[in-house]
């Protein structure tokens, strides 16, 4: 049993779009594919974790994660870690809202090892201190990316210790960094399954780009690499 769940911000509803569509263009067999919904989580009494709206750069609010003390550049930014209470059985995929995926999405899923508790790219990402995307600050913490793309094996014993309680209390740089798992439980993919654009080894051929700094319909981003196959999924599902 496998699902595919991608991370919606309001702010980005084109980004989910083309991630959506380029995920159910490409599959080869059936697999579920449905949105990490921020709103519909708390409604669900699943998300507690409260938030406030801060001044951020040019003027521009931005959503700060009281607990974490930190801003968040998505509404997803921690929902992610409730994957496995929505899926529930079987390996559950989880990718960011600002992806484009360029292959058959059941390739992912061949071949992993059900010691793993979780996979994903193990990315060594160290961007600086800034701004990104529609004004949001660049923020640095261990294994920064490593969960934009990630794998959950949700029958896994120690993902039991995921606790709701653990999602919403935690400050979020510690659920970012696994911290309920052992090293040898992270299970690797290769860098072409989350290609940081601007930042992973371009001699590299992606499955799934991953516009981390910013998506191709925000100022500053439009010419970056593979903004036009990302514009030309934005027309094919628009049309």
């Amino acid at each position: 049993m496998h699902s595919i769940w991608i991370g919606f911000d309001p702010r980005e509803a084109d980004a989910f779009a083309v991630a959506r569509s380029s995920a159910r263009k490409h599959l080869n067999t059936p697999v579920p594919i449905r949105g990490v919904v921020l709103s519909e989580l708390r409604t669900a009494g699943l998300y507690t974790r409260p938030t406030e709206m801060r001044p951020g750069a040019a003027d521009r609010p931005i959503a700060w994660d009281v607990i974490s003390d930190a801003p968040m550049s998505t509404e997803h930014a921690n929902a992610r870690f409730l994957v496995p209470h929505l899926a529930k059985e079987g390996w559950a995929l989880f990718m960011d809202g600002d992806v484009l995926v360029r292959t058959g999405m059941s390739r992912v899923f061949e071949g992993l090892d059900r010691s793993k508790a979780v996979y994903c790219v193990q990315h060594r990402h160290e961007p600086a201190p800034g701004i990104k995307m529609d004004g949001q600050l660049q923020t640095s913490y261990a294994r920064k990316n490593w969960t934009s793309v990630i794998i959950f094996n949700c029958g896994h014993p120690s993902n039991r210790k995921l606790t709701l309680e653990m999602i919403n209390i935690l400050p979020g740089r510690d659920l970012h960094r696994l911290c309920w798992l052992e090293d040898r439980e992270i299970g690797a993919l290769g860098p072409e399954w989350n290609f940081l654009v601007g930042h992973t080894d371009p001699a590299i051929d992606p499955k799934i780009v991953h516009f981390t700094d910013g998506v191709p319909s925000m100022p500053g981003y439009e010419s970056v690499p593979f903004a036009d196959e990302w514009r030309a999924e934005l027309r094919r599902w628009a049309a």
